[in-house]
């Protein structure tokens, strides 16, 4: 009996010929991507299982036979783009009513989205969610048989297909999923409604991924997950995360391990002393708040408060002084009130981010917070959004402006639009433009970091 990938290897070779058939030609396809790194990841996969089916990669939807989009849904602007895009793709299949369009990802797994794509944007050919992404060669194979539109929406799967295809946008780094979903259910999050339960990857099948990706050129990895920090929980033999890093470490030919995102409240000392000792682990931690306020916090059921969350920066500091530490922080959450703001304000100018992320509270239906009373005004929503943008600014000014005039190790991964300027990124996550050569491309090499820039540098490449 064939295994799943055997299967969907098959469906890429019978999806080959009929395409070549059809077409005459190579196919071409075109590709986008929405949301976050995970979905960065498995928008590779999608690529790579498209151009094993001997489609060419093109830059723009008017170039394509195939259009492919990989769909977020955390926040409602995220939905309104891709209809927005959709409302494009209508006008370019009256011009070409052969062009395959395709939808798959989080936006798919919402049943009101479902719904409106089939009653009002018919052209559309497939569309999936993110439980079956390993079905796309044989979803697509039934587009190119049948005259309707296919719609597969699975609500969950215990099934982990390894091995898939993949296009990976660097060829010296690259994502690495080690788990799946997510069962923590913050109050204002739709992703364990549109990713399911948590579901964690055999450390062995992780290690061999590794392994096969530094043999074929890879020096980084960032291992993914909507909360590593809980990875081995729910594998019959558990491992911790912090056993996992101790074991990926020891692969030889890899440089630098990055991963995200760390939930605070399984953020545990044993990580914290494994990121103390290793030799491989990058010094960047992106440890999400999303609010400094306790009662905010506890309404938001993200199982810590400003306290607890204070007392781990404390910690990591400790075990590791020159840490870049990065958050996520939501602003006008239902019933904030300025003192909880300002609570807010007071953990950032305490913990010393090198960088936050802010986001107006986005109102998602199917989630706890989106029925609770005391939604916050818009404008008092903006006017506190712009203070807390202005204080994160100044103090990551501060804080990333502390490696001035150091001599810092950087990875190249291109070449800035600017001619004559390379670009990279330092183990701290710290982007630096410094003058070079394409040549340079997935090296590491010594940058005398002159000038601070806010969130970037400008930098001086020394003699290697």
């Amino acid at each position: 009996m064939m295994d799943e990938k055997s299967i969907q290897m098959e469906y890429i070779n019978r999806c080959a010929a009929l395409l070549k058939e059809n077409l005459g030609r190579d196919p071409r396809f075109f590709i986008q991507n929405e949301g976050c790194q995970m979905n960065s990841l498995q928008t590779e996969t999608v690529a790579g299982m498209t151009e094993s089916m001997g489609a060419v990669r093109v830059m723009t939807e008017e170039e394509a036979d195939m259009v492919i989009y990989n769909t977020c849904t955390v926040r409602e602007n995220a939905n309104q783009k891709i209809y927005g895009h959709l409302g494009h793709l209508k006008s370019i299949k009256r011009q070409n009513p052969d062009l395959k369009i395709v939808l798959f990802g989080c936006m798919m797994q919402e049943q009101h989205v479902v719904e409106k794509i089939r009653k009002d944007y018919g052209f559309v050919d497939l569309v999936f969610g993110t439980h079956n992404i390993h079905k796309f060669p044989e979803l697509f194979y039934r587009t190119l048989t049948a005259n309707s539109q296919i719609i597969d929406i699975w609500q969950d799967t215990d099934e982990i297909v390894e091995g898939l295809p993949a296009s990976r946008k660097y060829k010296f780094k690259t994502g690495v999923n080690i788990m799946f979903g997510c069962n923590n259910f913050c109050s204002y999050c739709i992703v364990p409604y549109v990713r399911g339960r948590e579901k964690s990857r055999e450390p062995q099948a992780i290690l061999r991924e590794i392994e096969e990706l530094v043999e074929d050129g890879v020096t980084e990895v960032m291992l993914l997950g909507q909360n590593v920090n809980s990875y081995g929980k729910n594998l019959a033999v558990p491992v911790t995360f912090a056993q996992l890093l101790t074991e990926i470490e020891k692969i030889e030919g890899l440089k630098w391990i990055r991963f995200m995102t760390s939930h605070p409240k399984d953020l545990s000392d044993e990580l914290i002393d494994v990121m103390r000792t290793s030799k491989k682990i990058c010094h960047h931690l992106h440890l999400p708040m999303q609010s400094g306020s306790s009662s905010i916090l506890k309404k938001m059921n993200r199982h810590y408060d400003q306290e607890r969350y204070l007392d781990l920066v404390r910690k990591i500091r400790e075990a590791v002084p020159d840490i870049s530490l990065t958050t996520d922080i939501i602003v006008g959450f239902p019933g904030e009130t300025e003192e909880d703001f300002l609570d807010t304000l007071e953990v950032v100018r305490k913990s010393n981010f090198d960088t936050a992320f802010t986001f107006i509270y986005s109102r998602r239906t199917g989630t706890p917070a989106a029925s609770m009373e005391d939604q916050i005004p818009q404008e008092v929503v903006k006017d506190r959004f712009n203070r807390l943008l202005s204080l994160v600014q100044e103090k990551g000014r501060e804080n990333s402006a502390r490696f001035e005039g150091t001599i810092q190790e950087v990875l190249v991964e291109e070449e800035n639009r600017e001619k004559g300027l390379m670009t990279g990124r330092t183990q701290y996550n710290l982007l630096v433009h410094f003058p070079g050569n394409s040549s340079l491309i997935g090296r590491y090499v010594k940058v005398k970091l002159d000038t601070c820039r806010g969130f970037y540098y400008f930098g001086t490449l020394l003699a290697q």
